[in-house]
């Protein structure tokens, strides 16, 4: 798996994609370009009603720059809702129902975990494995659980874990697990070492996030369209949340599972053969990925240097630049994954993601890239600039309010003018320029209600046409306050990331326990003080004014009880027992949905709640199936392992468990449990606190 140069490089064509594509995309890009132009002009005439002041210029840049992004967006919409009304949409490369094609490939699927559940994980790999079983599919697909977990704790618990599912499934020449000791290039760098070391057994990989499941009869269509088409690189498919609780979760998941698909198949006729890859949930050919996807170390200082955090927009450049189609299949159902439970959850993670799509600056000259390539690469970063770009837009509107109210205008700015320059705009007409602009951004949702009407089984699902559309104005109206308190946050991620500071890489929650108001308090408190400030600053100019603003006001001061309730379970369902916010997959619950849930519960009773040492002490014969899993290491003469040293001294003034696990930290209990010397100091250790207690 070579390391691909970005300053060298030729792109190669595969030959495969729809004819018109190009027609496509200049349609696209002139009916976005069109709307834009429009609605530029009429800002224009809004604001030079007597010339434009530097502020209105800003102002009126600002505009055209983002509402051409959210033409953009409509224009594909508009796209996906007409194609979602055709029975057999062009869009749809891989079709859902019908016989299951026999397979002759070799298939690997990826489980990359980082300090995870190890209950939920091995629990979804079991239903899988069943489901595969039951679609007469399981020869040709193996399972891999490739673990970068750091905590001693989690990763005895996934081993024992795993041991109970492989037993369970009698699974043992067909289900593997790896861990690695020091996780070097993060999930990329986990993948990546799969690959140099057993991708080349295997035709096909297919990557699964820790909260991501994929139906058995949804893998055997994915390798069969993998093999029919020979030139295809990648194919991803469109998950769907699931399993969700709270109230943001289940927002979450009905805006996924309604909006999704419409959006998807939009996205999928003009990407054509130039798509893009999100990650997980999608199919790989190993061969492609290990000659062309080898990720290079960005220069320049970390953050933005560094790593490439986000790799699955730059893997699937890469892939296109050495001649592989990259598709999307948004008609292939079965794909799941999982929503954070709460919005300060959501902002651990989308802290990540905007470090690592702001790092694709670095990406983005690099040479053979397609220009479809290109531009995923700048929707990514454009994601998170247009957050500060709205805030910026925000404030330089009041600024204007505030000069027109209170700073005395220079009538006769520098140089010759014969007439006065005043700050003044067209308020008729700007009240038009907001309905046309909130057209834009909500009449996408209601168009995806219109399609969900057309078919009978969806309508059902979604708890018929009139709760759906109730749920929809339930998802503007809580969407619509969440979103000033997401602005302020991706603006304070994209400052933090482009000063140079890195914002951290944190394991995201899970689970939707409750969160305590103190915690909530603490975290919104900032947001509360900028939505007070805001609010002073738009009365003191004018009562019409505040109400101009309300929305983001409203959204900011209210951002401590929004997080909390949002984050409440009983809410969410509570919404559900009235039909709110329903998804077919609630409905009628998919069977390896049901079944991984059951096994999750099942699993994690089994596992008890012990600690790394105590675990090992618990079983000898998991202390026996943990010895055979240590790999042997190379070490060159000189290398000094300094946690495993200083582990070992420390074992060596232990007498008992307890005392081993309390002088060691998780960095040192690592370091033994990965060495074979240094487990057996440990199981020495054991041993004798097991003799003194049988002689005791």
């Amino acid at each position: 798996m070579p390391v691909q140069s970005l300053a060298g490089g030729t792109r190669e064509e595969p030959g495969d994609g729809p004819h018109s594509i190009r027609l496509r995309r200049f349609a696209l890009l002139a009916a976005s370009a069109a709307l834009t132009a429009f609605a530029g002009h009429e800002m224009y005439l809004v604001l030079q009603v007597a010339g434009l002041t530097l502020l209105e210029q800003v102002v009126l840049v600002l505009f055209v720059v983002l509402f051409a992004w959210v033409a953009f967006s409509f224009v594909t919409n508009v796209v996906g809702f007409v194609l979602s009304l055709r029975p057999r949409s062009p869009a749809l490369a891989i079709e859902a129902t019908g016989p299951l094609p026999a397979l002759s490939s070799r298939t690997a699927l990826l489980f990359p975990v980082y300090n995870e559940s190890a209950a939920a994980v091995m629990a979804r790999l079991q239903a899988l494995h069943e489901s595969l079983a039951q679609a007469q599919a399981l020869p040709h697909f193996d399972f891999f659980v490739l673990s970068d977990t750091t905590k001693p704790d989690i990763w005895m618990a996934e081993e024992a874990a795993f041991l109970k599912v492989r037993a369970n499934t009698a699974g043992h020449e067909r289900i593997f697990y790896r861990h690695r000791r020091h996780n070097e290039g993060r999930k990329a760098g986990n993948i990546a070492d799969w690959v140099r070391r057993f991708g080349a057994r295997y035709d096909f990989m297919v990557v699964l996030d820790a909260d991501s499941l994929m139906r058995g009869d949804t893998l055997v269509r994915l390798a069969g369209a993998m093999e029919r088409s020979p030139r295809v690189g990648l194919i991803q498919t469109l998950p769907v949340i699931v399993n969700a609780s709270t109230l943001f979760a289940r927002l979450q998941q009905f805006a996924n599972r309604l909006y999704g698909p419409m959006l998807g198949r939009g996205l999928a006729w003009w990407h054509g053969s130039e798509s893009n890859y999100w990650g997980h949930n999608a199919i790989l050919r190993t061969r492609a990925f290990a000659a062309h996807a080898g990720l290079p170390v960005l220069e320049g200082r970390k953050p933005v240097g560094g790593e490439i955090l986000s790799h699955d927009f730059v893997e699937a450049a890469l892939l296109r630049r050495g001649g592989w189609a990259v598709r999307i299949a948004p008609g292939l159902d079965g794909s799941y994954e999982e929503s954070p439970p709460a919005l300060s959850d959501f902002s651990v993670r989308d802290r990540r993601w905007a470090q690592g799509n702001l790092q694709h600056l670095g990406v983005l000259p690099a040479r053979g890239l397609h220009p479809v390539s290109r531009l995923h690469l700048l929707t990514g970063i454009g994601a998170y600039l247009t957050a500060p770009l709205w805030l910026l837009f925000l404030l330089a509107g009041i600024l204007i309010a505030l000069q027109a109210q209170f700073v005395r205008p220079e009538y006769f700015p520098g140089g010759l003018s014969l007439f006065p320059q005043w700050p003044a705009q067209d308020p008729v007409r700007a009240a038009w320029v907001f309905a046309g602009t909130m057209a834009l951004l909500f009449l996408p949702k209601l168009l995806a209600w219109l399609a969900m009407l057309v078919r009978s089984e969806h309508r059902r699902g979604f708890g018929g046409g009139v709760r759906a559309f109730a749920s929809v104005l339930v998802e503007m109206l809580v969407s619509g306050l969440i979103a000033p308190v997401m602005m302020l946050d991706q603006s304070l991620t994209v400052a933090a990331t482009l000063s140079g500071r890195d914002v951290g890489w944190n394991v995201q929650r899970r689970d939707d326990d409750a969160l305590p108001w103190a915690q909530v308090a603490r975290v919104y408190a900032g947001h509360t003080a900028v939505g007070v400030l805001l609010a002073v600053a738009a009365y003191a100019v004018s009562w019409a004014l505040f109400l101009w603003m309300t929305p983001v006001i409203a959204g900011l001061l209210l951002a401590i009880p929004l997080a909390g309730l949002t984050a409440n379970a009983h809410l969410g369902r509570g919404l559900r027992r009235l039909g709110l916010l329903l998804v077919p997959e609630e409905r009628t619950p998919p069977p390896i949905l049901s079944r991984a849930n059951e096994l999750a519960v099942r699993i994690e009773r089994s596992l008890l709640v012990l600690d790394a040492i105590a675990r090992l002490s618990s079983s000898g014969t998991f202390a026996d199936a943990h010895r055979a899993m240590i790999e042997p290491r190379a070490r060159r003469r000189g290398d000094v392992d300094v946690d495993l040293v200083v582990a070992i001294a420390r074992l060596d003034e232990a007498t008992t468990t307890e005392d081993a696990r309390a002088m060691l930290s998780d960095r040192e209990l690592l370091a033994v449990l990965s060495d074979a010397r240094g487990f057996e100091r440990l199981m020495q250790i054991v041993r004798e606190a097991r003799g003194r207690e049988r002689r005791g």
